[in-house]
């Protein structure tokens, strides 16, 4: 047991941390052509062992991943996470507020959604029995907090990003709207690593501005 609670949290921690960590390293690669491509390529190599597993090779996957019932799921949802951070890098580089939202509710938000749901998710939706109230609030709060740090964090280094109270709200509105996407029952057979994004850059497409 120990060791499946030390595999889940390990590969949620991948999750979290995955996405995240590129977005840090934005500042340090070009603000041309080639800095938009190299970072957009990233996270499509990092899943490229895990692509090989769907595509049915011979390469072994890594244990940590046992949340999918084979590797085409497993695949699936590979795509979905190294797709959503590849396309926000690579169409909205630089043009940050978007890119900081998707990738920011994606990666900590998702990632945190689940660690909560498992040790404080006692309550549950009405409308998903498999979710419950303490994993989307905490997915909303850490998809948010995520975004401001990175606003203030881009804005420090000279980006083309407006600190003030409607650009918070904003974050807040998408994190929320994210959240709620990630909770409903639909979402769970499509893969919330495709339907969190999606909701991000709809709604983020509004309210981002």
């Amino acid at each position: 047991m120990d060791g499946l609670v030390m595999k889940h949290l390990f590969r949620k921690l991948v999750h979290i941390s995955m996405g995240l960590i590129i977005m840090l390293c934005w500042p340090i690669l070009s603000c041309g052509r080639r800095g938009r491509i190299l970072g957009g390529l990233v996270p499509v190599l990092c899943m490229f062992r895990v692509l090989l597993v769907g595509f049915g090779t011979n390469y072994k996957p890594i244990d940590f991943q046992g949340r999918y019932r084979d590797s085409r799921e497993l695949l699936k949802a590979a795509l979905g996470y190294a797709l959503a951070v590849s396309l926000a890098t690579i169409f909205h580089w630089r043009s940050i507020p978007l890119a900081i939202a998707t990738i920011s509710n994606l990666c900590a938000g998702d990632g945190v959604a689940d660690m909560a749901g498992r040790r404080y998710g006692s309550w549950k939706l009405p409308y998903n029995k498999n979710k419950s109230f303490a994993g989307s609030i905490g997915m909303a709060i850490s998809g948010f907090l995520s975004s401001i740090l990175f606003m203030f964090y881009f804005s420090w280094f000279g980006y083309n990003i407006r600190v003030s109270p409607n650009m918070v709200l904003g974050f807040l509105m998408v994190s929320v709207a994210s959240a709620l996407v990630e909770s409903h029952p639909l979402s769970t057979r499509l893969d919330d690593n495709l339907t969190v994004p999606l909701a991000s850059v709809v709604v983020g497409t509004f309210v981002l501005q």
